[in-house]
Parts: structure tokens; C-alpha cells; sequence
């Protein structure tokens, strides 16, 4: 599983301009893949502002990238709505990644790091259209559940309990 796929490890604020993710190159990638190609500057800022990231810090989250040589291969952020729960958002494999299992090691990677944070229990959202990553999750053990939140991009919601 990843056999070549980048280690993962926490975002560097220098680098990456987290805190404040409005700046972060990979976070804007990621934002962009929500709608279709061709969005705005203005358009990306709105949905940031939408679903902010500024939680993906310690103590309240955590953002993880994977890097190769020709810049940011994924990334993954939780954040901790709960004492016990983190939520799952972010997840992306840069398209020349994919195929190789990067998806599932950044999934790993973050119930990791959710565990380090006292976490019990891995929640996600996603859409439908997004078929891979339901996928994935389903693989990986997540089970569909209820709806959780209101959030405007939200068809499916799952959990995994991490033991």
C-alpha cells in the first residue's frame, strides 16, 4: 500500500503559510477542486471562507502533506469539533499520484495523527460525485451514518471508531 507514495508528515507554517491558509498554495489547490476549473481568485476566497482551515493547527487540528520532488504529492486535514471525534477534510492526491495508494496512506497518516490527538472516533462528509473516495473509505472501514452537519457540499457522511 503507497509503495512510492511520499512520506506524510504535519504542514510547515513557513512553507506552506499555515497558520492562514487562505495563503497556502495547497490548501488553495485543494479548495479549487471543489467546483469546476477557471475559478476566480475571489471565488476560491469565498469558499475558504466558506469552511475555513485555521483550525488545522494543534491544538484544535492538524494538516499533513506528502511531498515529492515536484512539489505537494497530498494532503489531509482533521480538525477537533469534540474532545473524542475529529473530522476528516482536505483529503487530496495530486492526479499524478493517484493509482498508487497515497490516498489510503494519507487517510492512515490522519487517523494517526487523530489518535495522537486523543481522538476516538474519524468523522467525514463528501460528495457524491467524489465515487473514488467513497471508495476509499468504505475500504479503509469508514461506515455510512446520518448527517452530522449542514454543510453545502455534503452528500454522504461516514465514521470510523479508531480504537
Amino acid at each position: 500500500m503507497g509503495k512510492g507514495f511520499p512520506a506524510v508528515s504535519a504542514g510547515n507554517a513557513g512553507r506552506d503559510g499555515l497558520p492562514g491558509p487562505r495563503t497556502s498554495p495547497a490548501v488553495r489547490k485543494i479548495t479549487c477542486r471543489r467546483g469546476e476549473n477557471g475559478r476566480s481568485e475571489q471565488e476560491i476566497d469565498d469558499a475558504l471562507a466558506e469552511d475555513p482551515s485555521a483550525d488545522l493547527v494543534p491544538p484544535t487540528g492538524v494538516f499533513l502533506l506528502a511531498r515529492d520532488r515536484q512539489g505537494v504529492a497530498g494532503a489531509v486535514g482533521l480538525r477537533r469539533p469534540a474532545p473524542r471525534i475529529t473530522e476528516l477534510t482536505r483529503l487530496f492526491v495530486h492526479p499524478r499520484r493517484r493509482r498508487g495508494g497515497g490516498g489510503a496512506r494519507l487517510l492512515a497518516a490522519a487517523e494517526r495523527a487523530a489518535r495522537e490527538l486523543g481522538a476516538t472516533t474519524m468523522r467525514l462528509e463528501t460528495r457524491s460525485d467524489l465515487v473514488e473516495a467513497r471508495n476509499l473509505y468504505a475500504r479503509q472501514g469508514y461506515t455510512e451514518i446520518p448527517p452530522y452537519n449542514n454543510a453545502p457540499y455534503a452528500e454522504h457522511w461516514f465514521e470510523k471508531h479508531l480504537g
